[in-house]
């Protein structure tokens, strides 16, 4: 690879973050700083009030059929080792300190991706009474992945688009 392309990648990776879904998605998000991810991708995956629903479709990403890992996307245990998180669900009043604690222990800058409706807009969950908000309420995500729940093929497609691979 030239020189060249690590500045297209550099330029995709731009275009591509902080791209709303849809209006009720959240607000747009300000100017990002570049994270320079070198081809690679670690995330802390936290669930902070799902149905499980999408985590099925995250374990199914990283399975062999899909096969994330080999467009560079990894999960790991520790938010001192990630980029970024790969957020599921509804905030719950119970884990709304927790996601705060761990967005906290990343090194920055870092990425946040909502994964799926509740991550996005509440989902089915929006009005429960143990929901505190979506994630945007908590913190901006530089990604969103719609879906009830979002399809393998779309979770690994946006994590290619953050790795450029």
């Amino acid at each position: 690879m030239g020189a060249g392309s690590s500045h297209r990648g550099a330029s995709v990776f731009r275009d591509l973050l902080r791209r709303p879904v849809s209006e009720d998605a959240g607000p747009v998000p300000a100017q990002v700083t570049r994270v320079d991810l070198r081809g690679s991708l670690q995330l802390r995956f936290v669930d902070v009030g799902s149905c499980n629903g999408c985590e099925v479709e995250i374990a199914s990403a990283f399975a062999p059929h899909y096969d994330a890992a080999q467009y560079g996307a990894r999960l790991v245990a520790s938010p001192r080792h990630a980029d970024g998180l790969l957020v599921t669900g509804v905030v719950t009043h119970n884990m709304e300190g927790p996601l705060r604690q761990t967005i906290a222990a990343l090194a920055q800058p870092s990425l946040i991706v909502a994964c799926g409706d509740c991550a996005v807009d509440g989902g089915i969950f929006r009005d429960a009474v143990g929901v505190s908000g979506v994630v945007s309420e908590v913190v901006t995500p530089d990604v969103v992945i719609p879906g009830c729940p979002p399809h393998p093929r779309d979770i690994v497609s946006a994590l290619r688009s953050l790795s450029g691979r």
